[in-house]
């Protein structure tokens, strides 16, 4: 009894998919592989070689995993030999039901490359099962004045079994009072009927029994039997009539339980308990449990939620039985309307979650079915994915569509896609469904290094420590792991090569830039790097930049006093100043400079100490030595100033020089007063006290005094090579020499130099004769034995024992004011 109401559940489930499956089979018939077998096959039965029937050689079933969907449990196919087997029990009944045409429909997939196809297998039934009666005892009442030739309707049997091997006739049992007639449903249905040959006398006989027999058409033919009791009783002669036969109505799917679909009418002409009739069904199927039949009124409503996918048609028997005992029969027929209730299905039949960022366009990322339970528009399904993604879905046959690229990818732009696959039927409204996975795009190494800056610049202050950090420059790469590992190097400089190694070097791995070495803004005041950041993907990417290094100067020299020259130990410089100069007389002017630049290259010139401060004025930023007043009688005609030259760095270094000024109108006139001076500049009380002022001037004088001699020596050097360019030894120029236009107004733009012999002996020289109107020479340095011949008419004569380049000094250090008219040697 059980499987007979899961072969009837089976029947209604096929119905409804019955035309579905029709459909699809009529769409892709050309795609499709068919076979037919008969049910009840035994599990690893042979359908056929499905291997062979889709041209695949057998050698090639390994590479191309020909195999069944996941979905069907009732074949599979063998990887040996390609032949598609049974693979558990077929039962025809349970699968389809009651449909004359049964069919199961499957795909096969294929690999390498990915192929489906759809087969279709077409089950055979047998006659495994006999006709059978709901109930084997029927029981009947009819009454003694029942006229002959009234019918009384007998239940139906049942076969599963369809064609030739269904139900076929009814046999029953021989009797005087009865036979059998077969009727036949609008559905080809057949059914059974009493019929009444000749009156009944219920004080004769009150009962009989009957034997009702079905027989179906199959070879060997089966048949089930029921029970016929009949009751003779008293007369009621006239049964109960149904307004009409058939009932039709038609109703929507999924209406509320309660809900009313028809009423059925009946009527009788007896009176009193005879014409009191009740309503019931006939069916023993689940019909019961879907519908309620009210026994007084005939309206019918429904039990339960009513679904069409489920089943599309129900048909049910109403009996109306009088209080007599008196019946007839009619039959409902409930036409299931499909609504769009049912949302599609997505399922990924093949998925890749990650793919290169180098995928072409049209690679297959993944291969998507769809599928809707609803029929005709319900069931029509769309599928699309959201726009604004390098994705697109396409078509490949029916349900399935495939995932493909259509774009580039970029990894360091987008490294993943949230990639939504929407399916939407056509129904009113539409119903959907979406599905979301995740796609990771794999690196490739195709982003070379970029550095943060196009170009760097650093300052470094001179005298800054050795392997000190200077600057740093970083590349970032987008790329990940190795391909975005990224190394710095030098591969290039404006400095010599041996000379780049020994001052900067570069950390490859933070891209930090190191001195090697102090830097000196008097050697090198700037340089430029080029450096390469490269990335450890195969093949490297690299990128350039250039670094660009300033060194920055500091207060590291002190200045250099290049006019006058320092005097030596036994000798002293200077300066004649007519006794009739007016105030603002330029005296003389101290010329220094500094090897530093800006700040700490900027001179002040200060007095340290004067034997009368008032008397001369010291220009602070020129260092022009001017009188301030014209010469008293009360005056001194030797002075001395103290002189000191001082820079603008932060702390300042200084020099100093010191200045000896004689008021005379001839050289003849001072001579006197220069031995004095120098006598008292080689008392070595007077020395130690002039270099006592200059201890408490110029604190750091101890410190810079070895480069101030060393510079002093190498300007002397180059005094002496400027001195020959200015002297000519063998020829004498008579011509008169060029001055500066604004030589009146008494600057000084140039000295002479006067280089002596190196022979020892007393020696005569001649000083070429001057004719600008000028003083004699001013500046003149002379020994212990030396003395001024004469000085008449603008010519000097000098003697001395011994008279060498630093004992008598006229220097230019300016050598382009040199003048044009040479100074000429006689012996």
């Amino acid at each position: 009894m059980e499987r007979s109401e899961k072969q009837k559940g089976w029947a209604l489930r096929l119905q409804v998919l019955f035309p579905f499956l029709v459909s699809l089979f009529n769409l892709a018939l050309s795609e499709q592989i068919q076979y037919s077998i008969p049910e009840e096959m035994e599990k690893g039965s042979v359908v056929g070689n499905l291997a062979k029937d889709l041209g695949l050689s057998i050698r090639d079933l390994p590479t191309r995993k020909l195999r069944v969907s996941s979905e069907n449990e009732y074949f599979t196919v063998s990887a040996e030999s390609g032949e598609l087997l049974v693979r558990g029990r077929i039962d025809r009944e349970e699968i389809c039901g009651g449909q004359s045409e049964c069919a199961l429909e499957f795909e096969t997939v294929a690999e390498n490359p990915m192929n489906i196809f759809f087969v279709i297998v077409t089950i055979q039934d047998i006659n495994d099962n006999p006709p059978q009666f709901l109930k084997n005892s029927i029981s009947l009442e009819i009454s003694e004045l029942t006229l002959p030739g009234v019918k009384f309707a007998l239940a139906s049997a049942r076969d599963s079994d369809i064609g030739m091997n269904s139900l076929k006739t009814y046999q029953i049992s021989p009797d005087p009072y009865f036979s059998l007639s077969v009727k036949e449903r609008p559905d080809g249905s057949k059914y059974p009927q009493l019929l009444l040959e000749k009156s009944l006398d219920r004080e004769i006989q009150s009962s009989h029994h009957l034997v009702l027999m079905a027989v179906d058409g199959g070879e060997p033919a089966q048949s089930g039997m029921a029970q016929i009791w009949i009751n003779v009783t008293d007369a009621n002669d006239n049964a109960p009539v149904f307004s009409q036969d058939v009932y039709r109505v038609s109703v929507w799917e999924n209406l509320p339980p309660g809900s009313s679909l028809l009423r059925v009418t009946a009527t009788d002409k007896d009176e009193g308990v005879n014409a009191e009739i009740t309503f019931s069904f006939c069916n023993e199927d689940n019909s019961r449990l879907l519908f309620y039949l009210h026994p007084n009124s005939g309206e019918i409503t429904t039990k339960d939620i009513l679904d069409f996918e489920e089943t599309n048609r129900y048909m049910m028997d109403v009996e109306a039985k009088d209080g007599g005992g008196r019946t007839a029969h009619c039959n409902i027929q409930i036409e299931i309307l499909d609504e769009n209730d049912n949302v599609p299905e997505v399922n990924f039949v093949s998925l890749s979650d990650q793919i290169p960022e180098d995928s072409l366009p049209g690679t297959v990322i993944a291969l998507i079915k769809t599928h809707d339970r609803d029929s005709k528009e319900n069931g029509q399904v769309l599928c699309h994915i959201q726009e604004n993604f390098p994705f697109k879905l396409e078509s490949s046959s029916r349900n399935y569509y495939k995932l493909l690229t259509d774009g580039p990818l970029d990894r360091e732009q987008t490294p993943k896609y949230n990639i939504t696959v929407t399916a939407i039927d056509k129904g009113n409204p539409p119903l959907s469904t979406s599905k979301i996975f995740t796609l990771h795009i794999e690196d490739i190494n195709d982003n070379p290094p970029v550095f943060l800056q196009p170009s760097y610049v650093a300052y470094v202050s001179e005298n800054n420590p050795s392997g000190s950090s200077i600057a740093k420059v970083l590349a970032e790469d987008p790329d990940l792991e190795q391909n975005g590992h990224v190394s710095y190097s030098i591969v290039s400089s404006d400095l010599a090569p041996l000379t780049l190694s020994s001052y900067v070097s570069v950390n490859g791995h933070s891209g930090d830039i190191f001195a090697q070495r102090s830097f000196d803004y008097e050697q090198v005041r700037n340089f430029e790097l080029t450096l390469q950041a490269q990335d450890s993907g195969s093949p490297a990417l690299t990128a350039n930049t250039s670094l660009r290094v300033f060194i920055v100067d500091c207060n590291d020299n002190a200045p250099n006093i290049l006019y006058p020259a320092p005097a030596s130990d036994n000798s002293a410089l200077f300066d004649l100043v007519p006794r009739l100069a007016e105030p603002g007389y330029l005296v003389t002017k101290v010329v220094a400079v500094d090897a530093d630049s800006g700040h700490n290259a900027w001179l002040a010139y200060y007095v340290l100490q004067a034997t009368d401060p008032g008397l001369f004025s010291l220009g602070l930023h020129t260092g022009e030595v001017r009188t301030t007043r014209a010469l008293a009688d009360k005056d001194a005609t030797r002075h001395r100033l103290l002189v000191s030259v001082q820079d603008g760095g932060q702390p300042p270094l200084s020099a100093t020089v010191a200045l000896h000024l004689v008021f005379a109108d001839s050289l003849q006139e001072a001579l006197p007063e220069m031995r004095e001076e120098r006598s008292d500049i080689l008392n070595p009380q007077s020395e130690l006290q002039f270099y006592l002022v200059i201890a408490l001037s110029l604190i750091s004088m101890l410190f810079l005094m070895t480069v101030t001699l060393a510079i002093t020596l190498h300007l002397r050097r180059s005094c002496n090579t400027n001195m020959l360019s200015c002297i000519h030894v063998d020829v004498c120029s008579k011509a008169k020499p060029d001055f500066p236009p604004n030589y009146s107004e008494g600057t000084l733009p140039y000295s002479y130099s006067l280089c002596m012999a190196p022979e020892s002996g007393k020696m005569e020289y001649n000083f070429l004769r001057f004719t600008a109107a000028i003083a004699p020479p001013q500046n003149l340095l002379l020994n212990d034995d030396s003395e001024v011949l004469n000085n008449t008419n603008g010519e000097l004569k000098v003697t001395s024992d011994l008279v060498t380049s630093s004992h008598v000094s006229f220097c230019n250090h300016f050598l382009p004011f040199c003048p044009a008219t040479p100074l000429c040697i006689s012996s």
